[in-house]
């Protein structure tokens, strides 16, 4: 172990006992933080992992007390540590969670007392990093630790380029890319502020993704609302792509009249040329020869947006699009609306089941219930009294109601937003592995059917 690491070591077990021996607002801010990230994680169904030591692990480095950070609060009561454990103690901000993958491990020949480093990459956004483990990791979990394990866990910087874990380690296994995609979406859900935690830069870019996708639904829709049957709504957001994809297509100098095959002509490019370039972003070269010889134009073979049946049979839906919230789609919004002109019992009861089947969709976010309280706040705001048995509510506790119905207050990345290259391959070979899974068991079936007759 490196004197760096050992240091680290140190300073770590000196913040987690100035934090868990810590009384006052630190103590509050603790319980607040843990409690709001294990009811996070149950809803989420978190296992396989020590929920209580990674709150109290995400809480020392990420964790805020009055106007500080639980770092600051540790450096200004610790006034004997040097200039350079402060440095290492503030780099510890930059700790973030990953779903990494194995990529080496340390060459069991080395000589005594070398580093014992691995190399993992986070999936998330094709990072690499040398992590030297510390004495929180168990014998057997680093014998696991072998190329292709998909682990997730926190890195801690402890030097330029240097790592070390922090908190608790979830092994999953070597998987494949039908259950790596799906772990994919559990991290999300389950650490949805560390998407792109090491890479600002991709999280910047999937924010301008949602901001564009906004500006160009209201200049096609002339608003950021809009209601329609489900069925014009379908046809309405295929017309949306097809004019935004054009756009996309003349922004970037690609006439989207020609095929690919007329527009690898002009640039003097073969087929194969391309086919080979696709193959090393991970696309199957044989679907860029079927793209080659389609004689269409290039817009019209990409794929068309469809709204699930539920949405698509609806009488009317409405959608809601912002900038930072992304869209949101209601087929019973115009109801709604109905109800809150209505006085009578009756409407008043479906009012109040509505409001409490809005409070417990996802889907109705704190944006969509500012908007409804905002438009109708004297009627939602009684339905809202009834249903919590809070006749005393006004819009001013629009939010701690919220909060209460475990609302984040504030947006997280919505699904509308564009993904690197490398996680969009992925999603589309899990999804052709899974397609091509489930006509294989079709297929046997069909084959062991017999037509009643014996032979």
């Amino acid at each position: 172990m490196n004197d760096q690491l050992k240091r680290s070591e140190e300073l770590k077990q000196e913040l987690y006992n100035f934090v868990l021996d810590a009384d006052g607002a630190l103590a509050t801010a603790l319980e607040s933080y843990s409690a709001d990230r294990l009811k996070h994680w149950s809803a989420t169904n978190l296992q396989g992992i020590s929920r209580s030591e990674l709150a109290i692990d995400m809480f020392l480095t990420e964790g805020q007390v009055a106007d500080h950070s639980v770092l600051d609060a540790f450096i200004q009561a610790q006034s004997q540590l040097s200039a350079a454990d402060q440095a290492l103690v503030k780099s510890w901000q930059n700790t973030f969670n990953g779903l990494f993958k194995v990529l080496q491990v340390p060459d069991k020949g080395s000589p005594e007392g070398s580093p014992r480093r691995y190399e993992l990459m986070n999936w998330l956004t094709e990072k690499h990093y040398w992590v030297e483990p510390n004495g929180a990791q168990s014998a057997e979990e680093l014998a696991r630790f072998s190329p292709g394990e998909i682990v997730v866990t926190r890195l801690l910087p402890i030097a330029p380029d240097e790592w070390t874990f922090s908190g608790p380690l979830m092994l999953l296994g070597k998987l494949g890319k039908p259950k790596l995609a799906v772990a994919i979406g559990n991290f999300k859900n389950w650490f949805p502020n560390y998407l792109y935690g090491d890479a600002p830069d991709l999280l910047e870019e999937a924010w301008e993704s949602v901001e564009r996708f906004h500006q160009d639904f209201v200049d096609f829709f002339g608003g950021d609302r809009v209601t329609l049957s489900g069925h014009e709504l379908n046809k309405k957001l295929n017309e949306y792509q097809d004019v935004t994809t054009q756009r996309r297509l003349e922004e970037a100098g690609i006439d989207g009249s020609k095929s690919l095959q007329e527009l690898a002509a002009e640039a003097g490019v073969s087929e194969e040329e391309i086919a080979e370039s696709m193959e090393s972003f991970g696309e199957d070269g044989s679907q860029v020869s079927r793209l080659l010889q389609n004689k269409k134009a290039l817009k019209m073979v990409m794929p068309s947006i469809n709204l699930p049946d539920d949405l698509r049979r609806a009488e009317a839906v409405t959608v809601f699009v912002h900038p930072r919230w992304g869209q949101t789609f209601l087929k019973d919004y115009t109801r709604l609306t109905e109800l809150v002109e209505s006085t009578d019992e009756a409407s008043t009861a479906k009012l109040d089941r509505l409001v409490q089947k809005y409070l417990k969709d996802d889907a109705v976010n704190a944006y969509i219930w500012r908007c409804l309280v905002d438009e109708n706040p004297g009627p939602l705001m009684a339905a809202l009294g009834r249903v919590l048995d809070r006749p005393e509510l006004t819009p001013a506790d629009l939010d701690e109601v919220l909060v209460q119905a475990d609302k984040p207050l504030e947006p997280t990345l919505p699904e509308i937003a564009n993904v690197p290259i490398h996680l969009h391959n992925l999603f589309q070979e899990a999804l052709q592995e899974v397609g091509q899974s489930s006509s294989k068991k079709k297929s046997k079936t069909k084959r062991k059917q017999k037509t009643g007759f014996s032979v």
